[in-house]
């Protein structure tokens, strides 16, 4: 018996020893971003701390963050005299993601700023030169958002760090990911205007997540296009290949890594002009081409041309389906050649489009007119001045024609645009593909001229992009603690996200066995008679009447998502607390970020967990309660797409109820009686609504 157990403990530790050699270490080389400092928690809350968590037991992710450290050499606290990157080095890291630059824009170190890139070049080959060769991943700098340009400033840390990043990933073919356009239009996650919260630090280890995993494939066979000798420049750290092809100029711009299926970006026009969603789905392994036909207007020229460069970007590998880019004119030129190719068109992204020739050039209407172009479109179009005012070859004309093709589109227009008018161009065109039961999503800029274009944060049109080229992580789907931290959020001061998991945990296990858990967001939370560090209970009252004689924990923390309620179902005591009904309320902190789809799928994972894990346990799967005030709310759109998907996909041995009928009235307003006028959080009176349709199922 004794030889027995020893063997068995000796197969432990050689299995322990097997998996630690298995794991993919990963040294995270940074400052006091990468440390967590001013982070809750931050030895559970620091970027690499909730990379791991994502990341799970098949890597090992090491923090060697030190705060007010330098790039430089010659920096004010320089990061090479630490004990942490001696560690780093000797941690044989299978990856390394270096994160150095902030404290370099501070005034006291631009003086050596000419340093930048050397010392960073020595710094990647001294890990480049380790044993274990490790992938070496280079981060832009967060943004700053201080305004003492002495201090750590962020127009030093564009212009002046993000350039000599930049410049070395491209000369030694380094990775890149840009986490700065991911956060600038977050300043709120910075309390300190230089620190991202634990809420920052999530985006953050989200984006490195999505890139360690991207699903690759192998690159394009360019063979005889791009031969040795093609010029080649520095496209924001990229490879771009400058060819002429048929008289054009074309542009070609590879990936570091291949995104499974080689997918593609074909942009229209101004190449290079506000780059960031090329820069971004370059990261995610896309290629980025552009094919000049500037001055032909998208006519049947400029479209025979298009196809053949399309024939030639297939026949060397890029996939059959691109995604087309148009800026302005732009629009003119994707929407023509889509129309001609329906088949070949992924999606179409365009930015405050011309949709109709008449309005710009032609300046008929509110537009401002262009001689030279209105000129130029009616030479390449053949046409009289009668006839190019009559024209009816523009987007425009044809939107019940696009709208049939049912091709993807996302328009982002500038409300306050004077040169192609809003009123002209894609108001009229969302109306009509949306009459002709096409599919459209426009993102307004309120105060939007025509310039700039695109987003300074451009996630809503790549997520939109990746969607519709199956590209997409549905983060819904992966298990992840939580990162909240906020008194706000119902807690009392200090008791962040892991406080109160510990605490749901505790009483899970001290009530154990129970008759129902309650289990969600803060609208469960807000039930919360037996939670210690909860201080906004609305629905105590109401559910100790409903449920008196029962005993039941609710385990609801606000700002949980779908992922945050699958990591608490597999790290936390639910199994040992074997509850005779379980209630499952989550979704609607899920709807900024993700489709109606990827939430159900979320909600979906949760359930079957559950009926996999929890076989005597009787699931109650409400879903998300109603959210949006009005009907046409974008909340209330998603919360009926999210259903239609729930009650599509039943699980066996599931209670689907989803729970409308008290909270919606007969208008299709939200009862304002029953919920607050965020539409989403209840009221008293909601939660004793809430309590009777759950108390008639559970006692029925």
């Amino acid at each position: 018996m004794r030889n027995a157990k020893q063997l068995s403990v000796l197969m432990a530790l050689l299995f322990t020893c097997t998996l630690l050699r298995a794991q993919i270490r990963i040294a995270c080389v940074g400052n006091s971003i990468t440390y967590g400092m001013g982070v809750e928690n931050r030895e559970k809350n620091s970027y690499p701390a909730q990379l791991q968590a994502m990341l799970g037991s098949g890597y090992q992710v090491l923090n060697y963050g030190v705060s007010g450290t330098t790039l430089l050499r010659k920096g004010n606290r320089p990061y090479w005299a630490t004990e942490q990157y001696n560690q780093s080095l000797s941690s044989n890291p299978n990856i390394v993601l270096i994160k150095l630059g902030t404290n370099d824009s501070k005034a006291a170190n631009r003086p050596f700023h000419a340093e930048l890139k050397t010392d960073l070049t020595t710094m990647v080959n001294r890990y480049l030169q380790l044993p274990t060769k490790p992938r070496v991943i280079l981060l832009l700098p967060v943004p700053s958002f201080v305004k003492d340009s002495n201090d750590i400033y962020d127009p030093v840390i564009k212009n002046a760090i993000h350039p000599a990043i930049k410049e070395v990933a491209f000369e030694l073919g380094l990775e890149l990911i840009d986490l700065h356009q991911l956060l600038i239009d977050k300043p709120d996650m910075f309390p300190d205007n230089v620190h991202p919260t634990s809420l920052g630090a999530t985006v953050m280890a989200k984006r490195i997540y999505e890139y360690l995993t991207l699903k690759e494939g192998n690159p394009p066979a360019w063979g005889m296009l791009i031969r040795p000798g093609v010029p080649q420049v520095n496209f924001h750290g990229y490879v771009q290949h400058n060819l002429t092809w048929e008289n054009r100029m074309v542009h070609i711009v590879e990936p570091k890594r291949y995104a499974a299926g080689r997918p593609w970006v074909w942009r229209a026009r101004f190449w290079g002009h506000e780059p960031q969603v090329d820069i971004a789905l370059l990261e995610r392994g896309f290629h980025i081409v552009y094919c000049d036909v500037a001055e032909l207007f998208g006519n049947r020229e400029a479209i025979d041309i298009w196809n053949r460069f399309y024939d030639l970007m297939v026949k060397f590998g890029l996939s059959k389906k691109a995604v087309l880019e148009g800026m302005s004119r732009g629009g003119v030129y994707v929407y023509n050649w889509a129309l001609a190719n329906p088949d070949k068109v992924a999606c179409i992204y365009v930015d405050n489009p011309v949709l109709d020739l008449k309005s710009w050039p032609g300046g008929i209407g509110k537009g401002k007119a262009s001689a030279a172009d209105w000129a130029q479109f009616k030479k390449v179009y053949q046409l009289s001045d009668a006839a190019a005012k009559s024209f009816k070859g523009s987007p425009l004309d044809s939107a019940e024609k696009i709208a049939s093709l049912k091709i993807p589109l996302l328009h982002v227009v500038g409300d306050k645009d004077d040169v192609v008018p809003l009123a002209e161009n894609t108001k009229p065109f969302e109306e009509r593909i949306r009459k002709a039961g096409g599919q459209i999503e426009v993102i307004h800029k309120p105060q939007g001229k025509h310039h700039p274009h695109c987003l300074p944060n451009p996630t809503p049109i790549v997520d939109f992009i990746l969607r519709h080229t199956g590209q997409k992580t549905n983060f819904a789907l992966i298990p992840a603690p939580g990162s909240e931290y906020r008194s706000g959020a119902g807690w009392t001061e200090g008791a962040e996200w892991w406080k109160q998991f510990q605490s749901i945990d505790s009483l899970l296990k001290a009530k154990a066995p129970l008759d129902i858990i309650f289990l969600g967001n803060s609208i469960t939370q807000g039930i919360g008679t037996d939670r210690p560090y909860v201080t906004h209970k609305p629905g105590a009252s109401a559910f100790e009447k409903a449920f008196q004689g029962f005993n039941w924990v609710t385990a609801g923390i606000s700002g949980d998502r779908t992922q945050h309620i699958l990591w608490r179902l597999q790290h936390g005591a639910y199994r040992e607390a074997s509850p005779r009904f379980l209630v499952l309320t989550i979704g609607v902190n899920n709807m900024p970020d993700d489709s109606a789809e990827e939430i159900a799928e979320g909600i979906l994972a949760c359930a079957q967990w559950i009926r996999s894990n929890m076989p005597s346990t009787k699931l109650i799967l409400t879903g998300p309660l109603p959210a949006g005030v009005e009907k046409t709310d974008v909340k209330r759109v998603k919360y009926e797409a999210i259903h239609e998907q729930l009650s599509k996909r039943r699980i066996d041995g599931v209670n689907y109820l989803p729970i409308h009928k008290p909270f919606i009235s007969g208008d299709g307003r939200l009862d304002l009686k029953l919920v607050s006028t965020d539409g989403i959080h209840l009221e008293a009176a909601g939660y004793a609504a809430w309590a009777r349709v759950l108390e008639n199922v559970i006692k029925g």
